[in-house]
């Protein structure tokens, strides 16, 4: 928001700790002149009076040093606004929240260690299956044994 006022000028140098650089800046004289400000002042005093432009912080202090009536309703809000988080924040709902965060990274580790588990299970069973494998290639690379068998069924001894 850019202010631009004499008054509002002296009222901001006269509490000059209460606006840190995160607060507020005045404006260049090429900024004023891209924001459209009016400058009727002579070039001497423009530097001088330059508008102030303030952040939501700044403009929540300002509200505070000001004696307008719309600074001092800016002011009454801005302390409702703050008493409605405080109270909030001490709402059982915060706690809820506060505890279920805790549940959702409670059951995200055990999803990550039952995973960690499901994958070492994986790797043991890979390996037994390379085993088992392994164990079938050597039985097909060896040759079978021929053994004589006897004939089977019925068998009428063979005249000579």
């Amino acid at each position: 928001m850019i202010w631009h006022s004499r008054s509002l000028n002296q009222a901001v140098k006269r509490n000059k700790e209460r606006f840190p650089e995160n607060f507020m800046f005045q404006l260049t004289k090429e900024e004023c002149l891209r924001s459209h400000c009016d400058l009727k002042r002579s070039t001497r005093k423009a530097s001088q009076y330059m508008p102030y432009a303030f952040t939501m912080l700044g403009t929540a202090m300002l509200s505070s040093v000001l004696r307008s009536e719309t600074a001092i309703q800016t002011n009454r809000k801005i302390m409702r606004a703050f008493v409605t988080y405080q109270q909030l924040s001490e709402l059982p709902i915060a706690a809820t929240y506060i505890e279920l965060r805790k549940e959702i990274e409670a059951v995200r580790t055990e999803v990550n260690e039952i995973l960690a588990d499901q994958n070492d299970i994986n790797e043991d069973t890979r390996a037994q299956l390379d085993a088992i494998s392994l164990a079938l290639a050597e039985l097909q690379a060896k040759e079978p044994i021929k053994k004589e068998r006897k004939p089977i069924g019925f068998i009428q001894p063979k005249e000579d």
